[in-house]
């Protein structure tokens, strides 16, 4: 779901609303942003070119943006409380025991100076070096569908250490500077103590490289399967993850199925090579290699997993991180993520969250009318 959604779609999304905003109504305590949040979601799933503060004030029939910023910027609510109503919604529309926590990045291009976290650096939204916010995000994936499910902005050391910037974006005391990996592990946290049914945690080598939060994961008795680069040591001889792929025997090698992709099933050959483990006799790790039928292109992968969890299984869970990407095509092109106009954290984060609970209304339609169909064709 992404470029190939219709105007008549999301007219009859929009109009669906009802069970998104009785969970997340009464974390409003007046009822004037309460019926704009709910305005707000409309807006978002309007057929609006950008979803800013005067696009979604005039689609709520308003004459000015002053009420739509205010919910931003000043009325009283808890953006976080939302964001559990939004997880909690997921869980009922999309939740299943094998489940897949997906952890990754996107940036949020900015012309100004002034939006709190804005600084120059990488992000693969431009594929370059930009002016841009970056969002830490976590999605939820299942044979039912993904949607995000918690979000964290990125707060770089040139902010974090700056009073004066810090006071006029609104950041408050308690925020501190934080990794990506530390942002991660923060949500993943969230998901735990939320008891979401899951069975497999995947990211890229931001996550992958980081050896504290494949430590902690291995605590939690979590499995995992994170990208790593090719220059990564790991293999049993110290080799990296490159040369390790290299001298493997060709008997090394199977295809197997990474699930349905946009352009149809995604075959791989992939190779599990057994790495030395930390002591857990139930749980053993080891490097996935999976390399391209199509132009033989490899991508590496350390896994942590219950012993004898099948070569399919992991490759399976590898082919998941893609969902998140899915999400972040979504959330930006239907629901107006990366639309806001606000300089403020917190303000931020609010449109953020409102963002990420239209996108998740999405996904919860779309399983619904796919079962739906399921049902008719049986």
């Amino acid at each position: 779901m992404g470029g190939d959604v219709t105007v008549d779609e999301v007219h009859r999304w929009a109009a669906g609303l009802d069970a998104l905003d009785a969970r997340i109504g009464g974390h409003f305590r007046r009822s004037e942003p309460r019926r704009r949040a709910r305005e707000y979601l409309r807006g978002l799933l309007a057929p609006l070119e950008r979803k800013n503060g005067w696009t979604l004030a005039e689609q709520a029939g308003e004459l000015c943006p002053d009420g739509m910023q205010r919910l931003l910027n000043q009325a009283d609510w808890d953006a976080d409380a939302v964001r559990d109503e939004v997880r909690g919604f997921v869980l009922e529309h999309l939740g299943a025991e094998n489940g897949v926590l997906a952890v990754d990045e996107t940036g949020f291009i900015k012309k100004g100076t002034r939006s709190a976290g804005v600084q120059r650096q990488y992000t693969g939204t431009s594929g370059k070096i930009d002016n841009c916010q970056l969002g830490v995000f976590l999605a939820y994936a299942s044979a039912r569908g993904r949607a995000l499910i918690d979000r964290e902005l990125y707060l770089p050391i040139s902010w974090s250490e700056d009073p004066a910037r810090r006071t006029d974006a609104k950041i408050s005391d308690d925020v501190t500077f934080h990794t990506k990996p530390a942002l991660a592990r923060a949500m993943l946290e969230q998901a735990l103590a939320a008891k979401l049914p899951f069975r497999w945690v995947t990211g890229d080598e931001v996550y992958g490289q980081d050896p504290v939060l494949r430590g902690w994961l291995a605590e939690q008795r979590l499995s995992y399967v994170l990208a790593i680069s090719c220059k990564h040591r790991c293999g049993p001889r110290g080799q990296n993850a490159r040369t390790t792929s290299a001298i493997l025997p060709q008997h090394a090698w199977g295809t197997r199925s990474a699930g349905e992709g946009a352009h149809g099933l995604r075959e791989y050959a992939c190779a599990l090579v057994p790495l030395p483990g930390e002591g857990d006799d139930d749980f053993e790790d080891a490097l996935l290699i999976r390399r391209s039928l199509a132009d033989g292109e490899r991508a590496y992968y350390l896994t942590h997993a219950p012993r004898g969890t099948a070569l399919a299984e992991i490759v399976r869970a590898a082919g998941a991180r893609w969902a998140i990407e899915e999400c972040f095509q979504t959330a930006k092109n239907v629901a107006g993520l990366d639309h806001y106009q606000v300089c403020q954290y917190p303000a931020s984060y609010r449109h953020i969250t409102l963002a990420m609970a239209a996108a998740a209304h999405l996904a919860a339609i779309r399983a619904t009318e796919h079962e739906k169909g399921d049902t008719a064709a049986t």
